[in-house]
């Protein structure tokens, strides 16, 4: 060997690529494409962050306890067992680095959130994929996947980029058909635009199973997606492994003192779920009344909505037309979507003018 290599499934990784924020002659645009909140961030949370930025010269609490017992508080839950992380998207990599690796399998749907593939061969795992249902999760395909060498399940609930949404019940029979040595690691990064009647209890299934791992994250309702903070809960035992390989000092001082004053800012919540759930259901209807080009919406529970181009206008062409027009929205060929948006629902305006821009152009196909 001449030079350094990496491991081989290090080379099979494909890297993650972000929404894009500009056009590709460089054109700011507006960001439909990360399902950040277009209401922005709470004040709350701002007036601590700024009010936390006076010390730049130490360490960060390592403990984050500030920020733990805010969580607990706001949930119920022991803040001894909640950890944090750079977004959950570090969490989620923690998980797969800690119980599995090469040999081993890591499950999840297909559809589901890119970095599920990236964290499994991050570690020498196989990904394994179960067929959806209707771009849903399908628990039944997925426990159908599951073999002796399965160790992780991830599930997105509602699901990125689809939007679909798994009830309690269903949660709750995956869980019990796994085999107790496997980690269900329940991905709840849009949890918060559930109304509270549909929370699929994974955080009080997390409280008293030792083998599941919900995660959270303080980038999409409240608005905190600068500061990459999410946040986990699981048993001790499941805690106290990630802990072990966690970075440490990984959540700032100000994004600590944030995340802790956004997660009591209760009115700004409901007041970003009951802007999402007026505007995506209006722009549902408007895609659906766009039927006959060939259009269709997949059900969301989530601040997005994958669309559908099954007409004459094509998912690639929609793009382009909404970057020119100075929208960035996410076509996801590399999700094996090439026939699909997904749009972020933004303000009431930005709505709506998508809406106009798509209808003129599925209308302008003939």
């Amino acid at each position: 060997m001449t030079k350094p290599q990496p491991k081989d499934w290090i080379l099979g990784i494909s890297p993650y690529v972000p929404g894009k924020a500009a056009s590709d002659d460089g054109r700011k645009l507006v960001k439909l494409s990360a399902n950040e909140n277009p209401l922005g961030t709470s004040p709350r949370a701002r007036e601590a962050f700024l009010a936390a930025t006076a010390d730049l010269a130490t360490y960060p609490d390592p403990g984050a306890a500030l920020l733990r017992e805010a969580i607990a508080a706001q949930y119920g839950l022991d803040a001894g067992r909640v950890i944090y992380g750079t977004g959950s998207d570090e969490l989620l990599h923690l998980a797969a680095s800690a119980y599995a690796g090469p040999g081993d399998e890591v499950l999840y749907v297909r559809y589901g959130f890119s970095v599920y593939d990236i964290a499994a061969r991050r570690v020498g795992a196989i990904p394994v994929v179960a067929p959806d249902k209707d771009y849903a999760t399908d628990v039944d395909a997925l426990l159908g996947c599951v073999t002796e060498r399965t160790r992780v399940v991830f599930l997105a609930n509602p699901n990125n980029p689809t939007g679909t949404f798994s009830p309690r019940e269903e949660i709750a029979r995956l869980h019990a058909a796994l085999p107790p040595h496997v980690l269900l690691v329940i991905d709840q990064a849009y949890a918060e635009y559930l109304d509270p009647e549909e929370d699929d209890l994974g955080l009080e299934l997390a409280q008293s199973a030792p083998n599941v791992f919900v995660t959270r994250t303080f980038s999409k309702i409240y608005g905190l997606a600068a500061e990459r903070i999410g946040w986990g809960y699981a048993s001790a035992e499941v805690i106290g492994a990630l802990h072990r390989i966690r970075a440490p000092f990984n959540v700032t001082t100000a994004g600590q003192a944030a995340a802790a004053a956004a997660v009591g800012d209760i009115e700004w919540v409901e007041a970003s779920r009951a802007h999402n759930r007026e505007w995506r259901e209006w722009l549902a209807g408007e895609v659906e009344a766009l039927g006959n080009h060939g259009l269709k919406v997949v059900p969301s529970k989530a601040n997005f909505l994958l669309l559908l181009f099954e007409g004459k206008l094509s998912a690639e062409a929609a793009y382009q037309g909404l970057m020119e027009a100075g929208y960035a929205t996410r076509w996801l060929p590399g999700q094996g979507l090439p026939g699909a948006l997904r749009i972020t629902i933004g303000t009431e305006a930005q709505t709506r003018d998508i809406a106009r821009l798509l209808r003129g152009m599925a209308e302008g196909q003939g």
